[in-house]
């Protein structure tokens, strides 16, 4: 088996798509529960890999607007907001590979100085829908920027993706680099600037394990990832 970590895996079907996503890619997927981990730096210890998954916005004041409390659509999980960005600064000290989707992305960037656009619709009004409509997700269409490691794992320059999400990726992080962008701009898929003695690590605002499997912005995704925690466990001695 191959043990991966999932900051939430479980509460609702969503959460299990993760998985059992990742399981298509590799059937010995061992998923890794950490929010409901009693140790849950300890549990990320005897993983392979770090999956940030979606969920509910990110508390304002984590990346320096407070004023932005009443543009979020729900209220704030502090408690998983701490224990995400605990986890990962510790993943990133262990050069472990590190998958961000959705509010993992989001929270990625925020963990490393970037800031985020609250509500899109408010701050950044467009044509372009990036949210659920009639309770499903939204469909839109990315480029994939050339020379980056999101290009050479997916061999294609556009692609569309599920989309569910009003918050994005306002200022990126210094250390990263954006990987695609859509029509009106938004961030929407970012990896390492210098990714040369760093972990694996790939953030993208889309859901690709809600996505047909033949979509390359998401076999890939799922594929690459899991080759990389394969290396992973058997470079550092991870339980298989």
């Amino acid at each position: 088996m191959l043990r991966i970590a999932f900051s939430k895996a479980s509460g609702s079907p969503k959460y299990e798509n993760y998985w059992r996503w990742l399981q298509r890619a590799l059937p010995e997927v061992e998923p890794v529960d950490l929010s409901v981990s009693a140790d849950p730096i300890a549990a990320l210890e005897s993983c392979a890999g770090l999956v940030l998954t979606g969920g509910p916005d990110i508390a304002p004041q984590r990346y320096g607007r407070p004023e932005y409390a009443p543009l979020c659509t729900d209220v704030p999980d502090e408690p998983r907001d701490e224990l995400e960005l605990r986890l990962v600064r510790y993943a990133e000290e262990l050069r472990m590979p590190i998958l961000a989707i959705c509010r993992g992305a989001q929270l990625l960037n925020v963990a490393f100085g970037g800031t985020l656009i609250a509500d899109l619709p408010t701050q950044r009004p467009t044509e372009l829908v990036h949210w659920k409509v009639d309770g499903r997700d939204a469909w839109h269409p990315v480029e994939v920027l050339p020379a980056t490691l999101l290009w050479r794992y997916t061999r294609v320059e556009s692609g569309e993706v599920a989309s569910a999400h009003h918050q994005a990726v306002d200022e990126l992080a210094p250390v990263f680099v954006a990987a695609a962008v859509s029509p009106d701009g938004v961030v929407e898929a970012f990896e390492w600037a210098q990714p040369e003695g760093r972990g694996f690590l790939l953030a993208v605002q889309w859901h690709p394990e809600r996505m047909p499997w033949e979509n390359p912005l998401s076999a890939a995704l799922a594929e690459r990832f899991v080759m990389e925690a394969e290396q992973y466990a058997v470079l550092f001695q991870r339980p298989r």
